[in-house]
């Protein structure tokens, strides 16, 4: 038996609600899921993932921004669920709720970073600056 608890795709989709009922960045944001199938291949990929908390915590996080589910918040969405997934499991979230990290989760997005060294920010909130 695992000894992990996982969100659903409800879950998921309550935090996409609710990042942009609270995060507002645009006018145009909306709640509306784009695949139901990305969401689950972001768990399905969660689980079987070998390793400890912050291995699956960095499969939620580069998931739900590079799989593009939603139709706006992606980012917000992961930041939510990876912070709840850490604090659920009792472990350390070392990222400030910043909004200066938007430029990380960019990179996060466009494969910038390592999965070490996204595990590290998670951990203890350091990480290089995201640069093109």
């Amino acid at each position: 038996m695992s000894r992990f608890v996982y969100p659903s795709a409800e879950k998921l989709i309550e935090y996409n609600f609710l990042a942009l009922e609270f995060i507002k960045v645009k006018k145009a944001d909306q709640p509306k899921v784009l695949s139901y199938s990305k969401i689950s291949e972001v768990i399905v990929d969660c689980e079987k993932k070998e390793g400890d908390l912050y291995a699956k915590a960095v499969v939620l996080l580069k998931g739900l921004i590079q799989k593009h589910p939603f139709a706006s918040g992606n980012r917000r969405t992961a930041f939510i669920t990876t912070k709840d997934f850490i604090i659920t499991h009792k472990g350390k979230f070392g990222i400030k709720d910043d909004p200066t990290y938007a430029k990380v989760m960019q990179g996060v997005r466009e494969n910038y970073y390592s999965d070490e060294e996204l595990k590290e920010w998670i951990r203890n909130g350091k990480i290089r600056e995201f640069k093109r």
